[in-house]
C-alpha cells in the first residue's frame, strides 16, 4: 500500500483533477484548504481581514490564493503511476512550477479504511 499526498497548486483544477484520479482507479480522496510559505509570504496566506460578520459579496471578491492538499490510500505501484500520470495529463509536468508537489510514502499498515475481513 502506498499513501500519496498531493498539493495542487491550482484550486481550479480541482474538479478535473480529481475526475482524472477516479477515472485512474482512486476509490476515496480526502481534500484540505493550505497555503504554503510562499504564499503566505506574499500576503496570500489566510485572511485575516474579514469582518467579524463578513457580506456574501466580500467573501466572494477576493481571489482563490489557497492550494488544495489532497491525500489518498492506494493499494499498487501500478495504480501510484496510474495516478501520476493522471495527475500530469491534467495538470503538466509536475517539474513546472505552480503545478502541485507529489509524495508518495510506503504504507505498512492501514486502520480504518476497510472493514476487517472474516476469519
Amino acid at each position: 500500500m502506498f499513501f500519496i499526498l498531493f498539493i495542487l497548486h491550482n484550486a481550479e483544477m480541482l474538479e478535473e483533477l480529481l475526475a482524472a484520479w477516479e477515472e485512474a482507479g482512486v476509490a476515496g480522496v480526502t481534500i484540505l484548504h493550505s497555503s504554503g510559505l510562499g504564499r503566505v509570504r506574499q500576503g496570500h496566506g489566510w485572511r485575516d481581514d474579514l469582518p467579524l460578520i463578513p457580506s456574501l459579496k466580500s467573501l466572494f471578491e477576493h481571489e482563490e490564493y489557497f492550494s488544495r492538499t489532497l491525500f489518498t490510500v492506494v493499494d499498487t505501484d501500478e495504480l501510484v503511476t496510474k495516478v501520476l500520470a493522471a495527475t500530469e495529463n491534467t495538470l503538466g509536468d509536475l517539474h513546472n512550477p505552480d503545478t502541485g508537489l507529489m509524495v508518495v510514502l510506503p504504507t505498512v499498515k492501514v486502520f480504518g479504511l476497510r472493514p476487517p475481513q472474516e476469519k
